[in-house]
């Protein structure tokens, strides 16, 4: 099981995580994950709830909603094959590798996303991001970024995709309702990268291949494939990555919301009360239906 203390506030006014080694996670024969939960960090993942590193081969979940979270997928560069993607706002998309959609469930919405079968091997992230209790109740609102439209950081030994928010300069997707900055980089033996966090963000670091040393202020830490950490700072600085040889590795970093909430699968909302009232709406066809139509963009 993974580690799931977090430190109190250490020099400098940084509150950091053990490393935290993520979970194995399978559903069926199609879909094996490197799992991480909110609860692992101390609450210092804040905004997010979950990240799933997953593989996905074969057509898995099916039609499910969400509520009060946006759902994000990030796939990796080397994903192989189309992802399909249907939803009840009326989309229907083939992701490709590198390749950002964006759902903002808000007060439902209903999705799926599946690789198409015997010809896709799909890499990325799938990432739960808490809205606000303000906007749980918003109208549902998404996103699709291509690959070929996120900017890139180049530097000697590093490759950074600026794929949400934005990094020395470079401006990736700006989600309104809730900014997230999302890096997917590279880093070569030896080479060097800093993110700079303003006062009081957060932000969680996941070494996905590879050996990275990660340091704030006066923290360092080492994080090996598959291990992850979350900082939150009270003064603002950069978060500096080295690799220890050739790595990949994410970052996401948010302003928390600092808000109690109960999170029970697809649904994160203020209580139990709520979520069961979600989960009626789902079943009711409240949050729509999803329609399966010809892909648009393929």
């Amino acid at each position: 099981m993974p580690k799931t203390s977090a430190t109190a506030a250490r020099k400098g006014g940084v509150k950091v995580s053990a490393p935290v080694q993520a979970r194995g996670l399978e559903v069926g024969s199609g879909f094996s994950a490197r799992a991480f939960r909110h609860d692992d960090f101390g609450g210092l993942m804040d905004p997010l709830i979950m990240v799933d590193d997953y593989t996905m081969t074969e057509p898995t979940f099916g039609a499910h909603p969400h509520a009060g979270i946006a759902a994000v997928s990030l796939l990796f560069e080397d994903s192989e094959g189309d992802f399909y993607n249907h939803d009840s706002l009326g989309n229907h998309l083939v992701l490709g590798a590198g390749d950002l959609y964006w759902l903002n469930a808000g007060r439902g919405a209903m999705h799926d996303e599946s690789p198409q079968p015997g010809a896709a091997r799909i890499r990325g992230l799938q990432i739960f991001v808490k809205l606000p209790a303000k906007l749980a109740a918003m109208a549902p609102s998404s996103n699709y970024i291509p690959a070929a439209s996120i900017p890139v950081i180049t530097a000697h030994g590093v490759r950074v995709r600026v794929v949400a928010g934005e990094s020395h300069g470079k401006r990736g997707f700006v989600n309104t309702p809730v900014p997230v900055t999302m890096l997917d980089g590279y880093l070569d033996g030896g080479a060097m990268f800093a993110h700079w966090l303003n006062d009081g963000q957060s932000a969680w670091f996941y070494t996905v291949e590879g050996e990275i040393t990660v340091s704030l202020h006066e923290e360092v830490h080492r994080l090996q494939a598959g291990q992850a950490l979350s900082v939150r700072v009270e003064k603002a600085g950069d978060l500096q990555v080295s690799g220890v040889r050739r790595s990949h590795f994410a970052l996401l970093s948010a302003d928390p919301h600092d808000e109690t909430f109960v999170h029970q699968g697809p649904f994160a909302l203020a209580s139990e009360e709520e979520i069961a009232q979600a989960q009626r709406d789902a079943d009711d066809g409240l949050m729509g239906v999803v329609e399966y139509k010809p892909v648009t963009n393929a």
